[in-house]
């Protein structure tokens, strides 16, 4: 649904499918370099599953809560309560952080990882409210992982100063860099290298 969305505003037929159309005329309506447009767009589409997933999977089991979340889960009967209820689970994981209040306030939930490259946390959804002029996205949040899916992971891209990156160029270093700070690790890196360079070609920026 979000990359109908893209599509619709862009301009061209809302099919669900990006390709080089889509690619250049996204890049034309948010005014990108095609070094940005190539590298921002193999990033989203990894990050969210071939732009398939714009909200934050918490349906987790709970061995998988004990696996990730040990920190808030330390036993098998506190995982075992919440197991499967990805409600509560962000709710518990996300309270008392990034502007959110306690576990009861629901702003764990309410404020869950949502859009291209996710958005986490009422201080950071208050701060993408501000940056795109639109108070609905603190009472709406929703409308994060739909309208708003691409222009949050931009508003990532500038207050993590990444276009910076994206400008030296589409080699193994330059992705690498980037999605050391997307990621924090390394995880798919080879599906980000063949998305930037699958993208850069549609661009002109290297042959095929």
């Amino acid at each position: 649904m979000s990359m109908k969305y893209l599509q619709e505003k862009v301009g061209v037929t809302a099919d669900g499918v990006f390709g080089p159309g889509t690619l250049k005329a996204a890049m034309a309506h948010y005014k990108m370099t095609p070094l940005h447009a190539a590298h921002f767009f193999a990033q989203c589409a990894h990050e969210s599953g071939g732009f398939k997933t714009f909200n934050e999977n918490l349906n987790y089991s709970a061995k998988g809560l004990q696996g990730t979340f040990k920190k808030y889960f330390p036993d098998a009967a506190t995982a075992a309560k919440y197991e499967r209820n990805p409600e509560m689970i962000a709710n518990r994981v996300y309270a008392n952080r990034m502007g959110n209040s306690d576990e009861k306030s629901g702003d764990g939930w309410k404020y869950r990882g949502r859009g291209a490259i996710q958005l986490t946390g009422k201080d950071n959804y208050l701060a993408f409210s501000k940056y795109i002029g639109d108070p609905e996205v603190m009472t709406n949040p929703d409308i994060v992982a739909t309208k708003y899916s691409f222009e949050s992971a931009m508003f990532f891209f500038k207050t993590n100063s990444l276009w910076a990156i994206c400008d030296k160029g589409v080699d193994d270093a330059t992705i690498l860099a980037l999605t050391k700070r997307i990621n924090g690790g390394t995880h798919g890196l080879d599906d980000r290298k063949d998305k930037t360079k699958k993208y850069a070609v549609m661009l002109g920026l290297i042959k095929g």
